[in-house]
């Protein structure tokens, strides 16, 4: 196996194991803690984290695929992420989310998060982010905006590069 986990995060994260009864119930912690090193979760990651609790690689990996948080791909260096529940979807999301892939050059069909090819934006779409009577929301990384129109998605964009 050729990942290899820094001695820093490796101290972070024996410290994070010692916060639960059991090192099975420290498995969602080390993983946020392994993503936001490392941006993602590979297979390799998923492996070391299994023999680090003394489990097996699918006990990590059900943990993985069911939080839409934890990643399993790399992602760009800005995400943006666009509502797409009922109240942003009528207020627009959806054509602002295939405004975002049409300016970055994506496909806005495609289901799942995308990333463009220089690897500087991935453009996904999220549940609820809980501004409702603002629609339509997004984040990108960990700022909030609402009320978002075309022209703002372009600034947003444009602030980026």
């Amino acid at each position: 196996m050729s990942f290899t986990v820094p001695a820093n995060l490796a101290a972070e994260i024996d410290e994070l194991i010692t916060h639960y009864p059991v090192k099975r119930a420290a498995s969602l912690m080390v993983l946020h803690a392994i993503q936001e090193h490392f941006g993602w979760i590979s297979q390799e990651a998923v492996e070391w984290t299994a023999a680090k609790l003394e489990l097996q690689p699918i006990n990590i990996l059900e943990i993985l695929t069911f939080y839409p948080m934890l990643r399993q791909q790399p992602m760009g260096k800005y995400q943006l992420k666009v509502c797409r529940t009922l109240s942003c979807a009528l207020g627009g999301a959806y054509q602002l989310h295939h405004h975002f892939c049409e300016k970055l050059g994506l496909d806005a069909h495609k289901h799942g998060p995308q990333t463009t090819a220089d690897g500087k934006f991935t453009v996904e779409f999220v549940e609820c982010l809980a501004s409702c009577g603002t629609a339509p929301v997004m984040m990108c990384n960990d700022a909030f905006y609402e009320g978002v129109t075309h022209a703002k998605a372009d600034q947003i964009v444009k602030e980026c590069k």
